[in-house]
């Protein structure tokens, strides 16, 4: 008959009518009447400070507002790509320059007295065009004096062709398979870890020298001669160290001239092994092509295909500078 009668629970205590209602219905915001609380509902807030009636769980719809797709995507231009892609080309070039003279000498078409003499005169040709192209300023920088450069390049000479009997029997117990396989490897991680001008974690300047000396010492292990030893090891010294250093400076001051320079000893390397093999050439050259064309024009391509997202969920990153906190 709608009367209500009041409520007897277990413990024997009489509880009001309407007692269960008020139970379940949240209690009125501040400032809103009993019929106006019932439609009001709590707002979110990104804060952790204050304690919220939601989930740990609970994801607001504004949560992706702050969607942000690709912005840090770098446009690339095609020439500027062909053009940065030839340090890898020529390093290439340099492994081939390495390993066709190493055959020569093996084939006894090169004498190691004539490489040596090739290579020193080149050495110092590349010497002096390092020191006009730098104008003095890294000498003046460095404090280091022609003397002492001198001194330097004479106490590796005389290191180099004293060890040059142990470096050639070092590794004479090694089957040749073994060390021909070796130097590849040792090679590929040379090209590898090389430092391309890239800010990655794999670059290591200092093991890609390395892998490319060791590779040197395994192939003059299988030359005739403790000479034909010291001249591929003076040989490595020229190609994998002194080489890149004179391009480095040279593309950092006049980029022009490096482009020539790179395209010119490209061609040559490609015409040595011309000398070799032309079915290796005709290789060499289809992967000189693919990396100075192929390469930056797929890199270009992809680039319509990045999706990175990035929102609240970023680490934080800490853009000021705190080294005046690390003094």
């Amino acid at each position: 008959s709608g009367e209500q009668f009041p409520v007897i629970g277990s413990s024997g205590l009489t509880r009001p009518p309407g007692w269960m209602r008020a139970a379940v219905e949240p209690p009125a915001a501040p400032g809103l009447g009993a019929s106006e609380s019932r439609c009001w509902h709590p707002r979110w807030k990104k804060v952790l400070y204050e304690r919220q009636p939601f989930p740990d769980n609970f994801v607001d719809g504004s949560f992706l507002e702050e969607l942000r797709k690709n912005i840090y995507v770098r446009q690339y231009q095609f020439w500027t790509v062909v053009r940065e892609s030839t340090v890898v080309a020529q390093q290439l070039s340099s492994v081939c320059v390495f390993v066709i003279l190493w055959w020569y000498m093996d084939q006894d078409r090169l004498s190691p007295h004539r490489l040596f003499t090739y290579g020193l005169i080149t050495s110092l040709f590349g010497y002096l065009m390092f020191d006009a192209i730098d104008s003095g300023e890294g000498r003046n920088h460095s404090g280091r004096t022609r003397w002492a450069d001198l001194k330097s390049t004479v106490v590796f000479v005389a290191f180099t062709y004293g060890f040059s009997p142990v470096l050639k029997t070092l590794t004479e117990s090694i089957s040749t398979d073994t060390i021909y396989a070796m130097s590849v490897f040792m090679l590929l991680g040379h090209l590898i870890f090389f430092d391309y001008g890239a800010t990655a974690a794999i670059v290591s300047s200092t093991l890609s020298l390395n892998m490319a000396i060791f590779a040197s010492v395994c192939l003059a292990s299988r030359l005739p001669s403790s000479l034909h030893a010291f001249a591929t090891l003076s040989l490595a010294i020229e190609v994998f160290a002194l080489w890149p250093m004179f391009q480095k400076k040279l593309k950092a001051i006049t980029p022009r001239c490096y482009l020539a320079v790179s395209v010119v000893f490209t061609l040559t390397t490609v015409l040595g092994v011309l000398t070799v093999s032309l079915t290796g050439a005709v290789l060499f050259a289809l992967l000189l092509l693919a990396v100075a064309f192929l390469c930056p024009h797929y890199l270009i391509k992809l680039q319509s295909s990045k999706d990175n997202i990035h929102g609240p969920w970023d680490e934080a990153e800490i853009k000021e500078d705190l080294s005046r906190f690390l003094g």
